[in-house]
């Protein structure tokens, strides 16, 4: 099992920055894909950015070049640094995991989450 650990979420004013943090423990093989997923009142959740083995990211559209997702496979940790926010990035978000178990099955998990709310 992975237990997840989000942190960094709050207020922040329109064109603001705010970084998440996501801790990932527990016993397994190894974390494949480490991303982050946000979730706006009334609409589907819907993928931020992913960082696949440390080798190659994936972005929404509507965040390319404003936000980051870093990972730090010695620590178990992936980070999004969100810059130049808008009130449409208002949502709860996610940390998801997508790791292999000690017993080697595919497995995805989800932190808590963690609301980020942008003032205009």
């Amino acid at each position: 099992q992975v237990q997840l650990v989000e942190s960094g979420g709050g207020l922040v004013q329109a064109g603001g920055s705010l970084r998440l943090s996501c801790a990932a423990s527990g016993s397994f093989r190894s974390l494949n894909v480490m991303g982050w997923y946000r979730q706006a009142p009334g609409k589907q959740r819907e993928l931020v950015a992913e960082n696949i083995r440390g080798i190659s990211t994936n972005y929404a559209d509507s965040v390319k070049g404003r936000f980051t997702i870093s990972r730090d496979n010695a620590k178990n940790t992936v980070d999004l640094q969100m810059n130049s926010l808008r009130s449409e990035d208002t949502a709860v978000y996610y940390c998801k995991v997508r790791a292999i178990t000690t017993t080697l099955r595919l497995d995805e998990f989800w932190g808590q989450g963690t609301q980020v709310t942008v003032s205009s």
